[in-house]
C-alpha cells in the first residue's frame, strides 16, 4: 500500500515473521534486494582464504599476509576512486594511465629536477586532480559519455607517460621519504596504540551516529546488530595488527590505504556532498529537479577519482622503487574496477561504499597471491578473477531487479 502511495519504506522497519521460517524468508528478501551489505563478500573472501590455506598453509602466514597488504595498497587506493565514479553510474577507464603518469611526474621532479620529496608528491597528486577536472568538465560541458572521454584519456595519458620518460624508459627512486611510504613498518610499541586509537574512534563514530539518528527522530538499528558490528570491526583490527607485528610490523602503506578509505567513507556517508552523490547516481534528473548541481558533483567526483589514481600510482612507484614505461598499464585498471564491483559497489549507480575498495582489493589480491604461491599460470589467474567478477556483477544485477520488484509491489 505504501509503495502505491509513493511512500518510501525503510527496509529496517520491515519486520520478519517469527521463527526459523521467518528468519529464512527475511534472509532471502534481504539477499534478493542487496540488503546484506558486505556479508556476501566477507563470506566469499573467507572461502578463498580457506581454499588457499588448505592448498598451501603458508598463505595465512604473517609474512605472506603482510606482503598481500603491500601488494593491494596501490591497487586498492585506485579502486577507492573508481568506487566514487561508479556511485554516479559512470566509468573511468583512464585510472591506470593516470596513476602511471602522476607517479612519473613525482619521480622526474624528485630525481631529475632535484625537488624535495613532499613538493614532488604534491605535484604528482596535483597532476592527477588536474586530469580529473579536465575529464569532468569535458563530460559535463560537451555531454560526451564518460566511457569515451576516459578511454581517450587511457590512450592519451599513456602517451604522455612515454613522452615524459623519454629515452631513459626507467627512472629509479632513492629518496627515503618516498620509498618509505611502502617501506616503513611500525613495531608493536607503536602498532598497538594505533590499533586502540582506531577502535576507540570507530566506537565513538558509531555512538555519535546513533545519537544523531535519535535526535532526528529516525529509526535506530537494533542494539545487537550495532554491538556485533563493533565487535567484528574491532576484532578485525586486532587480528590484523597481531599478524603484522609477527612479521615486520604495521605497514605505513596499510595505514595510508585504510585512511584514504575511511576519509572517503566519511565524505560520502556523513556529508551533504555525499548525499548528493548518491542522489545523482540514483536518479540524475530527480536530483537536478531537487536543486542539486549535478554537473558540479560529476566534475568533483572525477577530480577526486583521478587524485586517488595518482595516490595509487605514487604508492606503486614507492614499492617498486622506480617508474617505467609500463607503470599503470597491464591489469592495473581492470583489477581496480573489478575490486570496486566485487567489493559491492553497484554498476548502476547510487549504491556502494568506500569499504568496497578494501574488500574487493583483498579478494583480487588474495586470488593473485594464492595462485602465485601454488605456481599456477597467469591464464588460470585471469580466468578465475574474471569468473569472480562475473558472479559479483550478476549478483548486483539480480539485487537491482529484486529492489525494483519490491518497489512495484
Amino acid at each position: 500500500m505504501s509503495a502505491q502511495l509513493g511512500v518510501a519504506v525503510d527496509p529496517r522497519l520491515i519486520q520478519d515473521e517469527p521463527g526459523l521460517v521467518g528468519a529464512w524468508r527475511g534472509f532471502r528478501r534481504r539477499l534478493s534486494q542487496g540488503e546484506l551489505g558486505s556479508l556476501p563478500v566477507i563470506v566469499g573472501l573467507s572461502v578463498i582464504w580457506l581454499i588457499f590455506y588448505l592448498a598451501n598453509p603458508r598463505f595465512l602466514s604473517a609474512v605472506n599476509l603482510t606482503n598481500l597488504m603491500l601488494q593491494i595498497a596501490a591497487m586498492g587506493t585506485i579502486s577507492a576512486g573508481i568506487v566514487l565514479v561508479l556511485l554516479l553510474g559512470e566509468i573511468d577507464l583512464s585510472a591506470g594511465a593516470v596513476s602511471g603518469l602522476a607517479a612519473s611526474v613525482m619521480t622526474i621532479l624528485n630525481v631529475k629536477m632535484q625537488w624535495a620529496p613532499v613538493p614532488s608528491i604534491l605535484a604528482g597528486l596535483g597532476a592527477g586532480m588536474a586530469i580529473g577536472l579536465f575529464h569532468g568538465l569535458w563530460i559535463t560541458k560537451l555531454r560526451v559519455p564518460s566511457f569515451v572521454v576516459t578511454l581517450a584519456g587511457l590512450l592519451g595519458w599513456q602517451g604522455a607517460l612515454l613522452f615524459a620518460l623519454g629515452g631513459t624508459g626507467t627512472v629509479n627512486l632513492n629518496d627515503p621519504l618516498i620509498t618509505g611510504l611502502t617501506g616503513t613498518f611500525f613495531e608493536a610499541t607503536v602498532a598497538w596504540p594505533v590499533a586502540a586509537l582506531i577502535i576507540l574512534t570507530y566506537v565513538a563514530t558509531v555512538l555519535v551516529e546513533r545519537w544523531r539518528r535519535a535526535a532526528a527522530g529516525l529509526p535506530l538499528p537494533h542494539m545487537r546488530s550495532t554491538v556485533a558490528r563493533v565487535v567484528v570491526i574491532s576484532g578485525a583490527v586486532v587480528a590484523a595488527v597481531a599478524v603484522f607485528t609477527q612479521d615486520r610490523g604495521l605497514p605505513l602503506a596499510a595505514l595510508i590505504f585504510a585512511g584514504v578509505v575511511v576519509l572517503l567513507e566519511l565524505l560520502i556517508k556523513r556529508t551533504r556532498f555525499g548525499r548528493h552523490v548518491f542522489a545523482v547516481g540514483g536518479n540524475a534528473e530527480a536530483a537536478r529537479r531537487a536543486g542539486i548541481r549535478v554537473e558540479n558533483i560529476r566534475v568533483a567526483i572525477f577530480a577526486l577519482a583521478s587524485t586517488m589514481a595518482a595516490a595509487g600510482g605514487i604508492l606503486a612507484a614507492s614499492r617498486l622503487l622506480a617508474v617505467n614505461q609500463s607503470s599503470g598499464s597491464g591489469d592495473v585498471l581492470l583489477n581496480a574496477i573489478a575490486a570496486a564491483v566485487i567489493g559491492g559497489t553497484s554498476l548502476f549507480g547510487g549504491r556502494g561504499s568506500a569499504w568496497s575498495a578494501i574488500l574487493g582489493a583483498l579478494v583480487i589480491g588474495s586470488i593473485s597471491n594464492g595462485m602465485d604461491l601454488l605456481a599456477l599460470s597467469s591464464s588460470v589467474k585471469f580466468m578465475v578473477t574474471g569468473a569472480v567478477l562475473l558472479v559479483a556483477a550478476s549478483i548486483d544485477a539480480l539485487s537491482r531487479r529484486g529492489r525494483q520488484a519490491a518497489g512495484r509491489a
